[in-house]
């Protein structure tokens, strides 16, 4: 017999175990607690806009990437789907300067050099470890003791280079963001490197995401997260899975220490296992008897919420002159409550039709630092709505400074909060991600329990420091450990 398997949490993580766990001969039903699949990759549209939520480049675009095999199995991405490759990578606005990162990284070199001579051997010591990161791939391998169709693991040219890329990394992961940043000379290049880094306590991020673009890969899929999700959905729906909307769970039914079903709303769904999908950081209240397991503890103790604030424009004007990301320095700073944000964070989507009318752009500006209880305390109190309105306010004002095209031409706006991605998303105090600390231990977590079993878990905290490419791989590991305990056959990418 088909053995069922319940998945809680239909974000990316839950998507992918849903898939490999189908794909593998199981029977599995997915419980969401929102109206639409995704979880954190998401967007949202607004009198003709479209507001990207969720996605702003993606690991495993490159065709020769493990990576892309694993969104390839579960359907998100194909030949058909174009990647966009938006040139420059980023560009920072500073007094009349224009610094810029480009995907090549011999451009870069060149271009960070003229703009400051002074720090040279600082640029080329950052382009020659982003040279080495480059080569560095997220490997595909294979649980010890699960059956598979057809093995994966790194090649000795994978783990020669993934050594020379830690070592180049490992470097960055021994100081603070601040003091590598205050290495460089120039003001430009310091205040540059520091908005990239802002919600990282290490530069270890700055080299990674360098190497990613200079690799070919961190492409943007062409419409972004809705069809992305969408062509996971439709892959697993074709594979016979069902998923459920709007459909919070109450508890894990366990039995004898074993999981044997799910209590949502009322009805109880039989399981012979449970894949938990949902934030592993609040999840407490799906268990009467805790899961136990070292690693449990470690995130728990070690986990620090990514979070921020998204403001959404809808534009009546033309900017496609525009980066599609870009960095603005303000004459003034501006404040989410007590937090300083001395720059604007800008992603324009005016070069794809997908999120606008013709002739119009969508914009949306990230403020990356933790106001969960200063937003909390506002809705307490009634202010909630007033104070979105006033800090996006606040934001068109100071945005007209540096694209005045847009003074008088905003036909809609959108706050997203901490709360909102709670809300929606179902995340700890609204985080995305977990901020990737320094000396923080990038292994992947086991998806089990010392003392549960039928229980497996998944999600975008079971690798420091997150993202939709581990949220991936966290469902393809939770199904492969389901596999070896079941003595299942994993169906393995093509």
């Amino acid at each position: 017999m088909r053995k069922n398997v319940v998945v809680i949490g239909g974000g990316i993580a839950g998507l992918s175990a849903g898939v490999y766990a189908q794909k593998c001969g199981f029977d599995v039903t997915i419980l969401e607690s929102h109206s639409i699949a995704g979880g954190n990759c998401t967007a949202w549209k607004r009198k003709g806009y479209l507001f990207e939520g969720g996605m702003h480049w993606l690991t495993g675009t490159g065709k020769n990437e493990p990576m892309y095999t694993v969104w390839k199995h579960i359907g998100a991405l194909d030949d058909s789907v174009e990647i966009h490759h938006p040139e420059p990578y980023r560009e920072f606005s500073f007094k009349d300067t224009t610094i810029r990162l480009h995907r090549d990284v011999d451009a870069t070199e060149k271009h960070l050099i003229a703009v400051s001579p002074e720090d040279e051997k600082e640029i080329r010591a950052l382009c020659n470890s982003v040279r080495k990161v480059k080569r560095l791939v997220m490997p595909l391998w294979d649980l010890k003791g699960v059956k598979v169709t057809k093995k994966r693991h790194p090649g000795l040219r994978s783990l020669f280079n993934f050594l020379s890329a830690n070592r180049a990394m490992k470097k960055f992961s021994k100081i603070s963001k601040e003091e590598y940043i205050n290495k460089y000379k120039h003001e430009g290049i310091r205040e540059f490197f520091s908005r990239l880094l802002a919600s990282k306590a290490s530069a270890t991020w700055l080299c990674f995401s360098l190497g990613t673009q200079a690799r070919g890969d961190g492409g943007f899929p062409h419409g972004g997260s809705l069809p992305f999700v969408g062509r996971i959905v439709k892959t697993y729906k074709d594979a016979g899975g069902k998923i459920v909307f709007n459909k919070r769970v109450d508890r894990i039914v366990i039995e004898n220490g074993k999981a044997v079903g799910v209590e949502a709303g009322g009805l109880i769904y039989p399981a012979d296992a449970v894949i938990v999908a949902s934030d592993t950081m609040q999840m407490e209240h799906l268990f009467e008897t805790q899961p136990k397991a070292a690693w449990l503890d470690e995130m728990k103790q070690k986990a620090e919420p990514t979070m921020g604030v998204l403001v959404s424009l809808g534009v009546n004007a033309d900017l496609t002159k525009y980066n599609k990301d870009c960095i603005f320095k303000l004459e003034k700073p501006i404040y989410v409550f007590d937090v300083e944000h001395p720059c604007l964070n800008v992603t324009n989507y005016a070069n794809d039709p997908t999120y606008s009318p013709e002739g119009k752009a969508a914009v949306t500006l990230l403020f990356v630092s933790d106001t969960y209880d200063q937003w909390k305390e506002a809705r307490e109190k009634g202010r909630y709505e007033e104070e979105k309105e006033k800090f996006a306010k606040t934001v068109i004002d100071a945005l007209v400074d540096h694209m005045p095209e847009i003074a008088g031409n905003v036909e809609v706006y959108d706050v997203a909060t901490p709360l909102t991605y709670e809300r929606y998303c179902a995340n700890w105090r609204g985080s995305w991600m977990t901020m990737m600390v320094g000396r923080m231990n990038m292994r992947a977590y086991p998806a089990v329990s010392d003392n549960l079993s039928g229980v497996y878990f998944a999600g975008h905290r079971m690798r420091p420091p997150g993202g939709l490419p581990i949220a991936a791989m966290s469902g393809r590991t939770a199904v492969q450990y389901l596999c070896r305990d079941t003595g299942t056959l994993f169906i393995s990418e093509e």
